[in-house]
């Protein structure tokens, strides 16, 4: 492990504007003079017509420093996200979305403060939103009851990405889950290792060309595992 920095990017239905935002994430990293890689996690469902393994393999040939992970799906965020940091190699990791949602420049401002004041994990927190209404009522009702289960976590938004970490403390957590729990298991793992942690504001911007992965009901999966994760800890 000689890279100081690997930014690995969940890339499910993340379309043609791939190809800008990786571009954009890229220069940044660049601009920063160290050593880097960038993980394209492009895994699929069997049978579907995503494009999004071309569309990797495409960047990922045209630079050294891009690679891939490109698998038949047996999950979703979570064991997307998991496949991508388990590839990842160097000191740091950092997961991010690549839907555009969150600005490529957000990379930056957590990897600063997590070598700045020496910290094991940092995320955002969106202190500005721009998707619907809904999205921000289910993540505000979400959070605070994270808050209520897991206190002592230090951090306002669970679900906020980019987050970055050292690999030493990922290697630690052993995650488990396949879906968009991956966020909330990321933080309570914080609190039961006693890591430290910090935080830096973002905007958060609607996806333009497609709709919200996150549906309706999702709200009450994210509290009903809440719940499980409590208990266990509780009945350990």
């Amino acid at each position: 492990m000689n890279k100081e920095l690997s930014v690995v990017i969940l890339c499910y239905k993340a379309g043609e504007q791939l190809y800008d935002y990786v571009k954009e994430v890229r220069r940044l990293l660049v601009d920063l003079r160290i050593t880097w890689e960038i993980v394209l996690v492009a895994n699929y469902l069997k049978g579907s017509n995503d494009q999004m393994p071309k569309i990797a393999s495409d960047i990922a040939s045209k630079n050294e420093n891009i690679v891939t992970v490109i698998l038949p799906k047996q999950g979703m965020m979570g064991w997307d996200a998991r496949s991508g940091l388990d590839k990842a190699d160097a000191q740091y990791l950092c997961l991010i979305d690549g839907d555009g949602q969150m600005p490529a420049e957000d990379i930056v401002r957590v990897y600063n403060k997590i070598k700045r004041e020496g910290l094991d994990f940092v995320s955002t927190y969106r202190a500005k939103r721009y998707d619907s209404f809904i999205r921000t009522a289910n993540s505000y009702i979400y959070n605070m009851i994270f808050r209520i289960l897991f206190p002592g976590a230090g951090l306002r938004d669970v679900n906020s990405k980019p987050k970055i970490f050292k690999k030493s403390a990922y290697k630690r957590m052993h995650l488990m889950s396949d879906d968009w729990f991956l966020d909330a298991e990321l933080v309570i793992h914080c609190i039961k290792l006693k890591l430290k942690v910090g935080q830096v504001a973002t905007s958060f911007y609607k996806c333009a060309y497609r709709r919200s992965l996150v549906k309706p009901g999702t709200i009450f999966e994210f509290i009903k595992n809440l719940i499980i994760a409590r208990l266990g800890r509780v009945f350990k």
